[in-house]
């Protein structure tokens, strides 16, 4: 099964995140392309200088089941020889979309990164053959005011 990476590095301008949720990345169903997809793999972290003042970061991911705003942008195979991929990846949000609760959550301090894993396909995240419905990678910060960098490698099904 081909795999695809997709960051908010991508395509349009990156998005300072606020005290509220703030949309970097999604990846979703298409009705021309439909199909399942499951994310294998995320990374997150801040994408620019420090806040003078130590603050945390929250990272989340969420169900999307409405479009907002953002650019469109296309997701790269991890094998150049494999396929373009079925689903639709959209990044730096300047309208939010509609989401259901979180799903995936962490809380990091402005000073540090991660990477997510599925360590196994009944770990990985899913979304279903449903029109622009999907995973959405958010974050916000209490204090915290300038971009971040969120990307994830996933499977069309």
């Amino acid at each position: 099964m081909a795999r695809y990476h997709v960051d908010n590095r991508f395509a349009g301008t990156q998005q300072a995140i606020t005290t509220t949720y703030k949309t970097q990345v999604t990846i979703t169903a298409l009705t021309a392309t439909l199909c399942r997809g499951r994310a294998v793999a995320l990374a997150y972290g801040p994408d620019s200088v420090p806040n003078a003042t130590d603050c945390n970061i929250v990272y989340t991911i969420q169900r999307q089941t409405a479009a907002g705003t953002a650019t469109a942008a296309t997701p790269n195979p991890l094998v150049p020889a494999d396929v373009a991929s079925r689903s639709g990846a959209f990044v730096n949000y300047t309208a939010e979309g509609t989401y259901t609760l979180p799903i995936f959550s962490r809380a990091l301090n402005q000073r540090a990164s991660q990477q997510w894993a599925a360590q196994d396909n009944d770990a990985m995240l899913l979304w279903p053959a449903t029109n622009i419905v999907g995973l959405a990678l958010l974050a916000l910060s209490p204090t915290f005011n300038t971009a971040v960098f969120m990307g994830l490698d996933y499977e069309d099904q």
